[in-house]
């Protein structure tokens, strides 16, 4: 039976209605376990610049016990209420250097929480097509980085993509982001790929064919050393006086 078009307007209408509201009941009961899930991940990316997560490890239990969070300004000071997994690292990029508020990630020995093994540092930018993110860990001396997790949204697979991979992000190991003098140098990917950098300080092997993501990379690390600059040298200098 051939239906009028009232009808099946009509019934489009109500099944539009209905499946819209399913969808945004399924949101709305699903949203606490997504931001959960947020969360954990971050603590395990938090947690991977810095040591290896055994198998089958409770990484919030992990996290809770080894990792000691902050917030600090432009200026290096810390900004007292406001906890740094509320930072929307994002919309702080978009501000002023000055004007950003900088989560730190304080990793801490397992035996004695009392002294720090290493820093954590949350790092944003853009890419080749889109953005980038990450986490740079350095060791206690604020300089030499112990280990880096970097991600992106829209880099080409196989070519720009390549930042999330284990080979490129450890190549970033034991790299100093400041010169024999303290001056702020930071840590560049160089052009092309297949040399050693291994008597460089602060440059590392580039990805073949993905030259622009490389500059990105550069372009993020240097904005947010910049940024944390001078916390940094503060605890350089406090560690230095020990």
């Amino acid at each position: 039976m051939r239906q009028s078009n009232t009808y099946i307007i009509v019934y489009s209408a109500i099944l539009t209605v209905v499946c819209a509201g399913v969808l945004a009941f399924a949101s709305i009961s699903l949203k606490d376990a997504q931001d959960a899930n947020v969360a954990l991940e971050q603590k395990g990316n938090i947690l991977s610049t810095v040591t290896q997560i055994p198998e089958g490890v409770d990484v919030q239990a992990m996290y809770a016990k080894r990792i000691k969070g902050f917030v600090v300004n432009y200026q290096g000071d810390v900004v007292p209420n406001i906890e740094p997994a509320k930072v929307n690292v994002e919309s702080e990029y978009k501000k002023k250097p000055e004007d950003r508020v900088l989560p730190v990630y304080e990793f801490l020995n397992e035996a004695d929480p009392t002294k720090v093994e290493a820093v954590v540092l949350p790092v944003y930018g853009y890419g080749l097509w889109n953005n980038i993110s990450g986490f740079v860990a350095l060791e206690s001396d604020f300089n030499t980085v112990r280990g880096v997790k970097f991600a992106h949204k829209g880099e080409t697979p196989g070519l720009g993509a390549r930042i999330e991979t284990d080979e490129i992000q450890k190549r970033y190991i034991g790299k100093r982001i400041f010169d024999g003098s303290s001056t702020l140098v930071s840590i560049m990917m160089m052009k092309g790929e297949g040399l050693n950098y291994a008597d460089d300080h602060h440059k590392v092997d580039g990805m073949s064919g993905a030259t622009l993501t490389g500059k990105g990379v550069n372009n993020m690390l240097k904005d947010y050393f910049s940024c944390y600059k001078t916390y940094l040298t503060k605890n350089k200098q406090n560690t230095a006086s020990l």
